[in-house]
């Protein structure tokens, strides 16, 4: 029996403290605070994409710190980061672990162009080699796909996406999203840091809106891929209370159609932004991800010590 051993070489397990090194060092140089939050609270996130895991009389693995930093950030922080343990339920294969490492970090002041400038420094720390290239979803899609994904018919959508393989009968927003996954995404020079941003309205998640010069609702948000992989996901971030809880009652109409559980919303997050969350950009970095393509792993397995099989 070999289970007790770790699934990661001892090259990756190094490269993982000297990527972490590198990290710290990036942030104090811009004097940011790195800070420790709750990875055990009462509330977890109600995005129907993300699922919690339950600790029945306690509350929820985070899966995400998120929720707490922004209540810092209310209570004057200032810009902050860290790196802690994130959890989510059903998420396992090649690139997912019900437990992994997260980067995360705000930047009260910042608009969306200056945290997606940030993020090309340190990345530019951890790929020196890479190029870089900025798409606008829309864009992107249209020329992969040959479809317009804020105009096109939801038939058509779901029609193209079933040509390639989806489940019949998805509903618009599904279809782009598994568009996105299979067709678009693989567009992407491999070797470049490919910064996409102006996301459809419906993907804002807890990011700003506003419309983009035809009209079109589209999200103040932006993801950076690089080796094949989601390596950023960011956000001009949502400070309005009201819109936050009418997003809560929203996520948790589509998680009831989904078949999940609804989720609570945080109430310690509503009242923080009802005191006052600053305006600020925010963006999160899976560590696993990066180590990946820092390694030319294929598999996450190859980057965590003990997956969830030998955990």
């Amino acid at each position: 029996m070999s289970d007790w051993l770790p699934t990661a070489s001892l090259e990756a397990i190094k490269a993982r403290a000297e990527l972490l090194g590198t990290v710290r060092a990036f942030f104090d140089a811009r004097k940011v605070l790195e800070v420790d939050t709750p990875q055990l609270a009462h509330f977890g996130v109600s995005d129907p994409h993300i699922q919690c895991i339950p600790v029945p009389g306690y509350g929820y693995l985070q899966s995400s710190p998120e929720y707490h930093m922004k209540r810092l950030l209310a209570a004057g922080s200032g810009p902050i980061y860290q790196t802690c343990k994130a959890f989510r339920d059903g998420e396992a294969g090649g690139r997912h672990n019900p437990e992994f490492t997260m980067l995360e970090w705000y930047r009260p002041g910042f608009a969306l162009k200056e945290l997606i400038d940030e993020c090309l420094a340190l990345l530019a720390e951890l790929f020196p080699d890479a190029c870089r290239q900025h798409y606008r979803f829309r864009s992107l899609f249209l020329q992969a796909t040959g479809l317009d994904p804020l105009t096109a018919t939801d038939e058509a959508l779901r029609k193209c996406a079933e040509h390639h393989g989806a489940p019949a009968g998805l509903e618009k927003t599904a279809a782009v999203d598994y568009l996105m996954a299979t067709q678009v995404e693989t567009t992407l020079p491999v070797d470049q840091l490919s910064v996409v941003s102006d996301f459809p309205g419906w993907a804002a998640a807890l990011a700003q809106t506003h419309e983009d010069s035809d009209g079109a609702l589209v999200a103040r948000r932006f993801e950076i891929y690089y080796r094949g992989l989601e390596l950023a996901n960011g956000y001009q971030e949502l400070t309005d209370p009201q819109e936050q809880s009418r997003r809560f009652q929203q996520d948790n109409a589509v998680r009831k159609q989904q078949g999940f559980p609804p989720m609570a919303p945080d109430t310690h997050l509503l009242a923080a932004m009802n005191h006052g969350l600053p305006d600020c950009s925010g963006v999160a970095m899976g560590v696993e991800r990066l180590l990946m393509a820092q390694q030319k792993a294929g598999r996450i397995d190859q980057v965590i010590s003990f997956p969830m099989d030998r955990a």
